[in-house]
């Protein structure tokens, strides 16, 4: 008879995961992790398994979306994938859990907190005047794509908020920085040229959201870009149009001055 795989979120810092989530880490006989659609702010993949008392198998990226370890073992056991975040919230995720259940295998989800609502929370930005999500990866030779920039302008003409997930380089143990992520939109305008991101721009960061030492700032992009936040994993809001709560919770919260 086929096992079960179980998809546990960690939340975003060492104190996050759920009384829920412990349990069923502890109860699996086997769990893997994957490091590279998110990272925990303040915790390593081995403190966890101190926490959990039980050995976590971190996975590269085509040993979950190609090879689908988890599934495999999951056929014939009871297989926990630990993610930090909420594991729904990565569509490879989802094409995993997809995957296992037309095999017939049974799987659970057991949510945990997500940036998606921790980073508005953090900067006192209102949940429901967010627009579309985007991500900025590392560019590469040959590779430098816009489509976030064109994410950006259209959340802009509606008056959303964009949030701005930051690329994570697996291989090199790489996470980007709000200054890279700074001048990675500026070389953007500089290709698109539509007015949308400028030196002088509102911008939000939010450095290891949900640790106790994190860093919440609002400023213009010359400002944030020469602050130093502190190591990462960084994140990132481009405002839209501030209702007069926000723009007071940006005051009060994260240092922002209007100029």
């Amino acid at each position: 008879m086929p096992g079960e795989l179980i998809f546990i979120g960690a939340g975003l810092s060492r104190d996050d995961i759920s009384l829920k989530a412990l349990s069923a880490a502890k109860s699996c006989d086997i769990i893997f992790a994957e490091e590279y659609t998110s990272r925990l702010s303040d915790c390593s993949m081995e403190e966890l398994e101190t926490i959990i008392g039980k050995k976590i198998n971190v996975l590269r990226r085509e040993e979950v979306e190609e090879e689908e370890i988890p599934i495999k073992h999951a056929l014939t056991k009871k297989v926990a994938f630990i993610v930090a975040g909420d594991p729904m919230t990565a569509t490879t995720h989802i094409s995993l859990r997809i995957e296992a259940e037309k095999k017939g295998i049974k799987t659970k989800v057991i949510p945990g907190v997500s940036i998606y609502t921790a980073v508005p929370s953090i900067l006192g930005l209102q949940h429901y005047k967010f627009g579309r999500t985007t991500t900025l990866v590392y560019p590469e030779e040959n590779f430098f794509p816009l489509s976030p920039y064109y994410v950006i302008k259209e959340n802009m003409e509606r008056g959303l908020h964009t949030l701005l997930l930051l690329d994570i380089n697996a291989e090199k143990n790489r996470l980007m920085t709000v200054r890279e992520a700074i001048d990675i939109l500026l070389e953007m305008e500089s290709r698109a040229k539509n007015g949308v991101i400028k030196e002088d721009s509102l911008v939000c960061a939010v450095a290891r959201a949900g640790a106790e030492d994190f860093i919440a700032r609002a400023g213009t992009m010359k400002t944030l870009r020469e602050e130093n936040l502190g190591k990462p994993p960084h994140t990132m809001v481009i405002p839209g149009e501030l209702h007069f709560t926000e723009k007071e919770a940006l005051e009060t919260l994260c240092g922002y001055r209007e100029m």
